[in-house]
């Protein structure tokens, strides 16, 4: 058991060690010119090690190193309470909020098409194209005109960040059901037309069995897309709230230490999402195989 724990800990903390020493030198590196002009340089010598203390303790700096962000994120969780602004996790809930909802309604949507599509030849010809074209435009540029469309409309709120977050959800869900649906053999299908079923009943007994091994692989990948699109959908509205919210008032103000701190943060709810969605993927195929 602790061979095992080890071998799968060991990679991880291996690259995690790789990426923090590379953090650093890159730390030291882009911060150098700034430490030297705002510091070091006004004061006359300086040392090696002085001049990397420098860059590791800038109150500006063009690449904060990892303690900084560690020390900005435990602050902001620990001196803040959890419906204050300044409290990172309190932006967490209004990104996360918006991502869940927009994941369940692209899921929705990218199954529903799947199913339109794999019983309807004039539906598969008439809309794979224009599901696949749909995904060429980038979303930072529909964003804003879906964000318009829906405030003209009275919709605000979490509606138009759900929105933005379920357009880049529904697409890897519906290529992936296509295939999945796709995937039981001739031979099935025959079997069940032989014992009389209907469209309906192979479609539960047959077609979406055969497709969950292809579905949640897409899922994981539909919530992280979720995820940046509900961020991207908070940036044009000027919104309050939010991981996006704080990546913008980061940005206006210089706050850089700020701005890695809310992208570690988005990262690390990436990880919970998908990791959450992998939990439902186990014990669904779990449940399937002692049934």
């Amino acid at each position: 058991m602790k061979s095992e724990l080890r071998e799968r800990l060991l990679p991880v903390a291996t690259v995690l060690a790789a990426v923090l020493l590379l953090w650093y030198i890159g730390s030291v590196g882009l911060n150098a010119p700034g430490a030297i002009e705002r510091e070091l340089a006004p004061k006359g010598a300086y040392t090696t090690g002085e001049l990397i203390a420098a860059t590791l303790a800038m109150q500006r700096p063009v690449l904060p190193a990892p303690h900084q962000v560690a020390l900005d994120l435990w602050r902001s969780l620990l001196d803040w309470p959890l419906d204050s602004p300044r409290n990172l996790l309190y932006h967490v809930a209004v990104t996360a909020q918006s991502t869940l909802v927009g994941f369940v309604l692209g899921t929705l949507l990218g199954m529903g098409l799947a199913a339109a599509i794999v019983h309807s030849r004039t539906l598969d010809r008439a809309l794979l194209p224009w599901i696949v074209a749909s995904q060429t435009v980038p979303v930072l540029a529909i964003a804003p005109i879906v964000l318009v469309i829906l405030g003209s409309l009275g919709f605000s709120g979490v509606a138009p960040k759900a929105t933005i977050a379920m357009y880049l959800c529904f697409f890897p869900v519906t290529v992936a059901m296509v295939q999945g649906l796709r995937a039981p053999q001739r031979i099935e299908t025959e079997l069940l037309h032989t014992y009389a079923a209907s469209r309906l009943q192979a479609f539960w007994l047959l077609r979406l069995p055969s497709a969950l091994p292809f579905l949640f692989p897409s899922l994981r990948v539909a919530i992280a897309a979720g995820l940046v699109g509900a961020m991207v959908a908070e940036l044009p509205t000027g919104a309050q709230a939010g991981l996006g919210a704080r990546l913008l008032t980061g940005s206006y103000y210089g706050n850089t230490v700020g701005i890695w701190s809310a992208l570690v943060m988005s990262a690390l709810l990436g990880l919970v999402l998908t990791a959450a969605v992998a939990g439902v993927e186990r014990l669904v195929l779990r449940s399937r195989s002692v049934a």
